[in-house]
């Protein structure tokens, strides 16, 4: 009869934890269903970004040249030979230029060409779509495009201004001048970038509420000024996010210059200059020095425009 009891106790006891036991491994699965689904994502990250970084940060100290075997612990040398080179250091003075002049003129035109298109008007969808076109080009079809344009004997910008009366002969516009050369090539890469830039401010402005222009309005603001106080400071995380990303395209500015320019210094990029050293020299170790210090000027560069542009916007 105890026996019996105690059993029978014993039942009732373990029955809430029987009945609570799936609900608690329920619980643990939802839990768990986040992170499940990030995983992947994570998992891409680690592999094709994070596992890169980590080994051209460590390679980059090491001497890896394929025609100067073995492979050694070299310090900061690779980077010491790199920027003791004039064409290294005059790569990097055209990338200045490419960086700054990109980011002033795509910024400011993307601004322009987002207020422009922030009006509704018939046909706004396909000037859209035309705007986008140059943007979905990959960059060495843009810089191929553009030869034909430049091109010293048949190009379009001499045909046009001869026949304009501007000049007198044909002239050579990508090469022969460094600083025209960079210029030209930067163009074409701003002629990329303008459409991303606008449809980021764009985006941005689309958030400004319709009733701060009609209350600017009603205390007769002009039309500048409501660019000035209202359109422009509300929009400045887009303004921001564009320079960011003019800043990135800037810095690693490749296939346009290669396209219209070929190896030729006047108008080379310390990206171009990387992939020299990497598999025309076959010098790694310093291919990997200069992967490093492109990256880190990319981040701090972009740090700095995001600190100086962005501002917090509430409405």
């Amino acid at each position: 009869m105890t026996r019996a009891l105690a059993e029978a106790h014993s039942e009732r006891a373990g029955a809430p934890h029987a009945a609570g036991a799936p609900l608690a491994r329920r619980r643990r699965r939802i839990d768990l269903l986040p992170y499940a689904l990030v995983a992947p994502f994570a998992l891409f990250v680690v592999l094709l970004a994070i596992v890169p970084a980590a080994w051209t940060i460590g390679l980059s100290f090491f001497h890896d040249a394929a025609l100067d075997p073995p492979v050694r612990f070299a310090g900061f040398q690779n980077f010491i030979t790199a920027f003791s080179s004039s064409s290294i250091l005059q790569s990097s003075g055209n990338t200045v230029v490419y960086m700054v002049v990109g980011v002033v003129l795509s910024t400011i035109i993307g601004t322009a060409a987002a207020l422009l298109l922030q009006t509704s008007f018939r046909g706004r969808s396909v000037v859209i779509a035309v705007l986008i076109l140059p943007w979905a080009l990959p960059g060495i079809v843009a810089g191929l495009i553009w030869v034909n344009v430049f091109d010293a004997n048949t190009g379009l910008l001499n045909s046009v201004l001869t026949s304009l009366h501007v000049i007198t002969d044909y002239r050579v516009w990508v090469g022969d001048n460094r600083l025209l050369t960079v210029f030209l090539i930067e163009l074409v890469q701003v002629w990329q970038m303008v459409p991303l830039s606008a449809l980021l401010i764009l985006a941005a402005l689309q958030n400004v509420p319709d009733e701060l222009y009609e209350a600017a309005r009603l205390d007769g603001c002009s039309g500048w000024a409501l660019i000035r106080r209202i359109s422009v400071p509300l929009a400045r995380p887009g303004i921001a996010i564009a320079a960011v990303q003019s800043v990135v395209a800037t810095l690693n500015i490749f296939d346009q210059p290669y396209a219209l320019n070929g190896q030729a210094d006047a108008g080379a990029s310390l990206t171009m200059q990387t992939y020299f050293v990497s598999f025309q020299n076959l010098d790694f170790g310093q291919g990997y020095a200069l992967a490093l210090v492109i990256a880190v000027a990319t981040v701090i560069v972009s740090f700095g425009v995001l600190k100086l542009v962005y501002r917090q916007v509430e409405y």
